[in-house]
C-alpha cells in the first residue's frame, strides 16, 4: 500500500501567512532537497547532521524562490522513520506553488492524504490507534477531548490493550500445545490461572467499553436542545450562554422558525445547543414546519432543556392557571416520549418576580431552574447542572477513554470471544474448540494497535487524514 517514491506536501493550512511549512519524506529526501538548495555558508545539505536546522535559498538555476530554513530529520529517528526534511519558507501560496512543483519536478510525488503518517505505522513509529490519535489531536477542539488524544498518541490505550493480548498469547500458546499433545491427555495451562485472566480481561474490556459513551460526548459535543413555547426566551437564554447576539430577539411570538445551533464549552466539554421553533398550536404552515423540527431536534439531543416564561404563570391566577397546565402538558409529553433524555425546567424572566411568586412557582414546578436569560441571571447553575449529565471522573482520574467507533467495535466483538472462552472453560469443552474462540480473541485485539491489518483499513482510516500528516 505504501509506495517507495519520496512525497511531498505542505504541511501548514493552505493560504497565505506568515511561514508555511513544506514536508518531505522517503529516501531521496536528502538527495531531491540539496538539489533545489544553496546553503548562505555553502554547506553540503548531505553531509549535515540529523535534527539539524540550516538557512538558506531554494533556486532552479539561476532563479531563487525564497529564503528559507531547512531542518534534516535522518530516518529512522523522524516521524515517518524514513529521511525527513521540512523547508520553512514564506507563506505566499505563489512560493509555497513554485516550490512543491520544482520538488515535483526533481522527483517527488504528492503525499495522500494521512501518508506521512500511515508510513510512520508501517516503519514501527506508531502503532494504529498512536496513529489514529494524531487525527483526533488535530481535530481536538476543548481540553478533554486533547486530553484524550494526547493520552492515547502516548501509547496509554495501546499498552493496556497489548499487555493484555500478551497474558492471552501466553495461554493460548499453552492451550496450542496441548493440541499437540491432545492423545496423552495433558493440561499444559493451569485452568484456574487462565479463568482468572479471562475475568481480569473481560472486566478491563467491560470498562473500556462502558467509557465509550463518555469519550464519544467529549469528542463529539453533547447537543441540547432549548425547546418551550414561542416568545419565552429561548433565543435570549441561547445568546446568554454563547455571550453573544447569535439568535434573533424579537416580541413576536414564532420568530424562530428553523433551528439554530451553535457550540459551547464548558469545563473542557463542547456542548452543541439547538434554539428551536416554539411548541404551540398554529396554522401558520411554516412554522408548523418549525415545530415539526423541533421533536426531530429533540430525537436527536442527549439532554432537553424546557425553557417557560415564569411572568406568565408565576401568579396561578384563574385566567392564567391554564398556561400551567399547557406547561405540565408539554413537560409531560416530552418525558413520556423522551424517557431516557435528562430534562431541565428553567423559569425564565425570574428577575420580574416577586418572592412570594417564586414560591408560588417552585411548590408547582419543584425541579424548576429559576434564571433571567436577559440579565444573566443563573446561568452559571445551568451550566453547572449541564456539566452534571457528563461523566468526567473517568477524565480528572486520567483513565483510558474510547472516543474511536471502530476501538469500540473491536472491544465489543472481542469481549464477546473472551466470554465464549470463558463459558467453554467452565463447560469443560475440549481445547481445540477453545483455541477458536481465543485465537479470535487475539485477532480482534489485534485489530486496534495494527498487529492485523489491511490495505482496505488502513485506507479508510487514513483516507479521513488532511494532506501533509
Amino acid at each position: 500500500m505504501v509506495s517507495q517514491d519520496t512525497i511531498v506536501a505542505l504541511a501548514t493550512p493552505s493560504g497565505a501567512g506568515a511561514i508555511a511549512i513544506i514536508r518531505v519524506s522517503g529516501k531521496d529526501a536528502l538527495t531531491i532537497a540539496a538539489s533545489v538548495f544553496e546553503s548562505v555558508s555553502g554547506k553540503d545539505l548531505l553531509k549535515q547532521k540529523t535534527h539539524t536546522i540550516h538557512l538558506g535559498h531554494i533556486v532552479d538555476g539561476a532563479k531563487v524562490y525564497d529564503q528559507v530554513l531547512l531542518s534534516i530529520f535522518k530516518g529512522p529517528n523522524s516521524y515517518t522513520g524514513e529521511n525527513v526534511v521540512e523547508i520553512s519558507c514564506h507563506g505566499s501560496t505563489y512560493i509555497q506553488q513554485q516550490i512543491i512543483q520544482l520538488l515535483l519536478r526533481k522527483g517527488c510525488k504528492m503525499a495522500e492524504p494521512g501518508e506521512f503518517t500511515l508510513r510512520a505505522f508501517i516503519n514501527g513509529k506508531l502503532d494504529l490507534s498512536q496513529a489514529e490519535a494524531v487525527a483526533d489531536l488535530i481535530a481536538s477542539e476543548n481540553e478533554a477531548s486533547h486530553q484524550i488524544a494526547m493520552q492515547q498518541m502516548r501509547g496509554g490505550f495501546s499498552n493496556e490493550i497489548a499487555k493484555l493480548r500478551e497474558e492471552l498469547l501466553n495461554f493460548a500458546s499453552l492451550i496450542e500445545l496441548e493440541l499437540d499433545f491432545a492423545e496423552e491427555d495433558v493440561e499444559f495451562a493451569d485452568r484456574t490461572q487462565f479463568y482468572d485472566l479471562l475475568e481480569r480481561i473481560e472486566f478491563v474490556l467491560k470498562r473500556l467499553i462502558d467509557s465509550f459513551a463518555v469519550g464519544n460526548v467529549i469528542k463529539n459535543g453533547i447537543p441540547v436542545a432549548i425547546v418551550g413555547e414561542p416568545n419565552v426566551g429561548k433565543s435570549t437564554l441561547l445568546n446568554a450562554l454563547l455571550n453573544e447576539e447569535r439568535a434573533i430577539v424579537s416580541e413576536i411570538a414564532g420568530t424562530t422558525r428553523d433551528t439554530i445551533e451553535d457550540e459551547l464549552v464548558i469545563n473542557g466539554i463542547s456542548f452543541r445547543f439547538i434554539d428551536t421553533a416554539g411548541i404551540r398550536e398554529t396554522k401558520d404552515v411554516v412554522e408548523s414546519i418549525g415545530i415539526k423540527k423541533t421533536f426531530e431536534k429533540i430525537e436527536q439531543a442527549q439532554v432537553v432543556v424546557y425553557l417557560l416564561d415564569s411572568s406568565q404563570i408565576s401568579d396561578l391566577r384563574f385566567e392564567i392557571s391554564d398556561k400551567l397546565q399547557n406547561v405540565k402538558v408539554e413537560v409531560e409529553k416530552i418525558r413520556n416520549q423522551f424517557p431516557l433524555k435528562p430534562l431541565i425546567i428553567i423559569g425564565n424572566k425570574a428577575d420580574t418576580l416577586s418572592e412570594t411568586q417564586i414560591q408560588n412557582l417552585k411548590s408547582e414546578i419543584p425541579e424548576i431552574l429559576l434564571i433571567s436569560a436577559k440579565e444573566n441571571t443563573n446561568i452559571e447553575a445551568l451550566k453547572n447542572q449541564l456539566l452534571s449529565f457528563v461523566n468526567t471522573g473517568a477524565l480528572r482520574n486520567n483513565e483510558t477513554i474510547v472516543t474511536n467507533t471502530r476501538h469500540y467495535d473491536s472491544l465489543l466483538k472481542a469481549l464477546e470471544e473472551i466470554q465464549k472462552v470463558k463459558f467453554g472453560l467452565q463447560s469443560s469443552i475440549s481445547s481445540d474448540l477453545m483455541a477458536i474462540d481465543i485465537r479470535q480473541a487475539l485477532y480482534y485485539f489485534g485489530e486496534i494497535t495494527g498487529q492485523v491489518t489491511n490495505d482496505e483499513l488502513l485506507g479508510n482510516i487514513f483516507a479521513n487524514f488532511c494532506i501533509g500528516k
